[in-house]
């Protein structure tokens, strides 16, 4: 019975470090877009944000970085609320700005094969699940027939995600959908042959408009693009 539960407790960390946890720092060092941490975010690519207290209790979201190298850092974009009636924030990052790595990394959009996968993969993690008929919807409107780095992208800064869960052949890797970079991978089998198309979600397909790429293709060469 010792045996077995050393064997858990051996085994556990494999599948709880999975998910990189969020890191509550601030900036040591800035120089224009090149800031040094201090300290590191788990995993080079990710992303983060930094906060600056312009005093008063008034403080605000400044920019998006990404990691590059341990405890090192570039600012990837100041893009964090765009609104046409808005002003950009243009405060630069300065030493001291506190920085959240991982920033909503708790809010996650799995894209699965099958629904039995989506089941298997949500029931063994403890997050935020966004549901794929939500990135459906989104696509839908935007006239996109199936999901890109891009519109990932705009997805997840428009409904606050902070990770991509993606099923691929053999695999299941994260993707940062602010910094673009895959920051983590792992094994699995098991796995459909056959797959919906772009992705498990309740509709039979994404309806774009007239002048839209075409809606056919394969699961697993769309997620082995991404």
């Amino acid at each position: 019975m010792i045996k077995i539960a050393l064997i858990l407790l051996t085994a556990l960390p494999l599948f709880a470090g999975f998910f990189p946890s969020t890191v509550h720092t601030s900036v040591s060092v800035a120089k224009g877009d090149t800031i040094a941490l201090r300290s590191s975010f788990p995993a080079n690519g990710m992303s983060g944000i930094i906060v600056h207290n312009y005093g008063s209790d008034l403080q605000a979201i400044t920019a998006y970085i990404a990691q590059t190298s341990k405890g090192h850092a570039k600012v990837i974009s100041k893009d964090i609320i765009h609104h046409d009636k808005l002003p950009t924030i243009k405060t630069p990052v300065r030493a001291g700005d506190k920085v959240i790595g991982g920033y909503l990394y708790n809010n996650v959009l799995l894209l699965a094969p099958d629904a039995d996968t989506y089941a298997k993969v949500t029931s063994s993690y403890t997050k935020n699940w966004i549901h794929p008929d939500l990135f459906a919807i989104y696509l839908s409107k935007r006239g996109d027939a199936f999901p890109t780095r891009e519109n990932l992208s705009s997805f997840a800064k428009d409904y606050q995600i902070g990770l991509i869960c993606i099923v691929r052949k053999n695999s299941l890797v994260l993707l940062d959908p602010i910094s673009g970079r895959i920051i983590n991978k792992k094994a699995m089998g098991n796995l459909p042959a056959k797959a919906q198309f772009p992705f498990y979600m309740h509709f039979n397909e994404i309806r774009t408009g007239w002048f839209s790429k075409s809606s056919t293709g394969s699961y697993y060469q769309t997620m082995e693009a991404l």
